[in-house]
């Protein structure tokens, strides 16, 4: 009798500590909810009004894609055209490492893609792979905030080998973004955590010396529109930034900014009236978010992009539910040692 009161007891404490979490948390303590992302294409007759692409069936590249490593999403998605055929680059996380590496896919159409393989593997977390072709070299600029600096590879065997160049920059910067204007080479890049500061850097050469903008930064807490969310936009001479919206949730829009005016001394940028040009989806694999696009050229009037999406899912982790269980009844058994200790230490 007396064991079945203690086993009645503790099921009741069981009960009444898995209540109270999920009333003040709002969640099962061993359920893990866990975000995913992948890839997509979209296409327009406008680089401002996108949709998913008719002939695409998205997402057209997922973790499940990726044959060489064990992955846990598809993120960041740059592409190019080289020969009439579409390159894409992008992070792929490494589930036994847990950091990024740089993965690349190829397609002729631009809505069927093909998994190739990992392209670029270092010690630190790489993600966000900006490619671009300058004077008939590819270049990228990956995003390698944990390596503490911005650094600029080149394509040794494109699109299969790579090998480092230089540091462009030394410090923690995130999704940095490089474009080529006025005879000058620009970089936007997010300088916080929390999403809240974009700078301006500018330099002569590609691989010269890089001086910070005066105005930098251009944002200061304002995690809606600082952190870069893809490749900028030079259109009839008029330069485009794409932010992706932070705040309150990460990556839940794709937001859209005409530069004024850029010189050496001045910056001046205004939202264009078709921002935001990315939104979640209903349901599927973009219903959390959208957090990045790569807007090209496809034709006369056409323009075709590369976006990721986010979606949510949730795991069984019992691991975790009896380390805080366990926590739980020690924290009981301190209490209880306490109440009967506390009394006979006064006796005397």
């Amino acid at each position: 009798m007396n064991k079945l009161k203690i086993l009645l007891g503790i099921l009741i404490l069981v009960f009444a500590f898995l209540v109270g979490i999920i009333v003040i948390t709002g969640k099962i303590p061993f359920i893990q909810n866990k975000t995913r992302l992948s890839i997509g294409i979209y296409e327009g007759d406008s680089p401002f009004q996108l949709f998913s692409h008719k002939n695409a069936n998205n997402p057209v590249l997922t973790y499940k894609d990726v044959t060489d490593v064990k992955a846990d999403f598809v993120a960041d998605p740059f592409m190019v055209q080289e020969g009439g055929t579409w390159y894409m680059f992008f992070e792929v996380f490494n589930s036994k490492t847990h950091q990024g590496d740089i993965g690349f896919a190829q397609s002729k159409d631009g809505t069927h893609w093909s998994y190739q393989q990992i392209v670029l593997d270092e010690l630190f977390h790489l993600s966000y792979p900006y490619v671009f072709k300058w004077e008939n070299e590819y270049y990228m600029i990956p995003e390698s905030y944990h390596a503490d600096s911005i650094r600029l590879y080149q394509a040794k065997k494109f699109p299969y080998e790579w090998e480092f160049r230089k540091t462009l920059l030394k410090g923690r910067y995130i999704d940095s973004s490089i474009f080529h204007h006025d005879g000058k080479w620009w970089i936007f890049t997010a300088t916080t955590i929390d999403n809240c500061t974009l700078r301006l850097y500018y330099a002569k050469d590609l691989d010269g010396v890089w001086v910070e903008h005066p105005k930098s930064p251009i944002v200061k807490e304002d995690a809606n529109i600082a952190r870069p969310g893809g490749r900028v936009l030079i259109l009839n001479n008029k330069i485009y930034r794409f932010p992706q919206d932070d705040y309150p949730e990460y990556g839940n829009q794709v937001l859209a900014f005409e530069i004024t005016e850029l010189t050496t001394e001045t910056y001046e940028e205004n939202e264009i009236e078709e921002s935001p040009i990315l939104k979640t989806g209903k349901s599927g694999w973009n219903r959390y978010g959208m957090h990045h696009v790569d807007i090209q050229k496809n034709g006369e009037d056409k323009w075709i992009a590369c976006v990721d999406g986010i979606s949510r899912y949730y795991v069984l982790n019992l691991g975790s539910f009896y380390k805080r269980l366990s926590q739980y009844f020690i924290e009981i058994k301190k209490y209880l040692l306490g109440m009967s200790v506390g009394p006979s230490a006064n006796r005397g």
